[in-house]
């Protein structure tokens, strides 16, 4: 299979935030986006060493589900190294999402990985689909009947994340297997991003006419024009060339190891 060629843009907003805490990677063949802990000491640094260890595997067309098994808990050693010697509340973390794309016998595909609240979506000329599954208390909720997407998007503990890289065990990423599909765009984002735009909003902009850079602007901007009350942070990357599966092919969901902690084993607030 022939590597595909690709197209991408990126942008980061503090939106209302004193600081930007939000970090991300634009290093081909991966991608990503790292929102750090807000109101955390070191969020920043968090998601800067966690974008940083990523950064490290990125010299070849392809690398491999392992390499970055190894990058994030990497990652994870350094930011929990940082927070030795500060109290256990405000410890620095941070969520991840990403895209990398990974030799799988004579094909390549992408290999799509997150922890925490920032995620990855999927758009095709079929429409749009979020890749990811939230690592989050309302998340918890929803998947147990408790309450309604609808009711997710207002729910007071909207904001408390189970998982984070950098609190012990407790930051094991889902891998997801994407084929690599021609037309398609992928989306990474933090949660600033979804916390003010619709994913139906999400999707009319992707499906947009307009180049990676230029869409990932406006993505920033448009939250920033709902208000923004976090950092908002994207990444586009479009498939553009040959050596892609048609624009119809399906997620096939290889491991989602979506392990829901009980509601008292202290989620924490971004």
């Amino acid at each position: 299979m022939e590597m595909p060629e690709l197209t991408w843009g990126a942008a980061s907003d503090r939106g209302l935030r004193e600081e930007n805490q939000d970090s991300f990677l634009v290093a081909p063949p991966v991608f990503a986006v790292a929102d750090g802990m807000g109101g955390h000491v070191g969020g920043a640094q968090a998601s800067q060493r966690a974008v940083s260890r990523l950064a490290e595997i990125a010299h070849g067309p392809t690398v491999s589900v392992e390499a970055i098994r190894t990058a994030l808990e990497r990652a994870r050693r350094d930011i929990m190294a940082m927070g030795e010697h500060v109290d256990p509340s405000s410890r620095p973390g941070t969520t991840v999402a990403g895209v990398a794309l990974v030799q799988d016998g004579e094909e390549v595909r992408w290999t799509a990985f997150h922890i925490g609240d920032s995620r990855v979506y999927r758009w095709s000329p079929q429409g749009l689909e979020r890749v990811s599954r939230d690592h989050s208390v309302v998340q918890a909720l929803v998947d147990a009947g408790a309450i309604t997407e609808e009711r997710a998007l207002t729910h007071p503990q909207r904001h408390m994340i189970t998982k984070a890289l950098g609190f012990g065990d407790r930051g094991a990423a889902d891998f997801i297997a994407l084929p690599v599909a021609v037309g398609e765009r992928l989306l990474l984002c933090s949660d600033g991003l979804p916390g003010e735009l619709s994913d139906e909003r999400i999707g009319q902009l992707l499906a947009s006419d307009t180049d990676e850079q230029a869409l990932a602007d406006s993505l920033v901007a448009e939250a920033n024009e709902h208000g923004a009350q976090d950092n908002v942070s994207v990444v586009v990357v479009h498939v553009q060339g040959d050596g892609g599966a048609a624009p119809d092919a399906k997620v096939e969901t290889v491991t989602r190891p979506f392990d829901t902690l009980p509601l008292h084993d202290a989620p924490w607030e971004q």
